[in-house]
């Protein structure tokens, strides 16, 4: 049913990211799909990396290690925005179609009052894409 799953993370709250990465990799087991985890940096340094090489680095590792824990064949797409809050939709929905993606899988979190005036990333994508999008509430 899928081929190509991406997985969009945030480095910064990876823990948070375990529901959503235990789902797609479910799926993608079933269906022997490769799954892409996508995250987004700034060229400045951050507590997760000091440039956007280390940061690349990182994100790898990271996909490494889902691909030892969870038995599933992963990619690395990391993306370098000089505003990444500003533009991180439209980087999101580029992605998903440089990766020519059949699936998003993202996490979320449950909608609060600000979700009535601002959609969260994940609404946002699933409300403004041609792709399918599987949203994950965290815990």
């Amino acid at each position: 049913m899928f081929e190509r799953i991406m997985v969009p993370v945030d480095l910064h709250h990876a823990a948070a990211m375990e529901k959503a990465v235990s789902a797609a990799a479910t799926m993608a087991k079933a269906d022997g799909a490769t799954v892409t985890f996508v995250s987004v940096t700034a060229p400045q340094p951050s507590d997760v990396a000091a440039n956007p090489e280390a940061f690349a680095e990182v994100l790898r590792d990271f996909a490494d290690r889902q691909a030892r824990a969870h038995g599933m064949a992963t990619g690395a797409h990391p993306i370098t925005s000089h505003d990444p809050r500003a533009e991180i939709d439209d980087l999101l929905a580029r992605a998903a179609t440089d990766l020519d993606a059949d699936l998003v899988v993202m996490a979320t979190h449950a909608p609060g009052i600000a979700e009535y005036v601002w959609p969260s990333h994940g609404g946002r994508l699933a409300s403004h894409s041609d792709r399918s999008v599987l949203l994950v509430r965290g815990e």
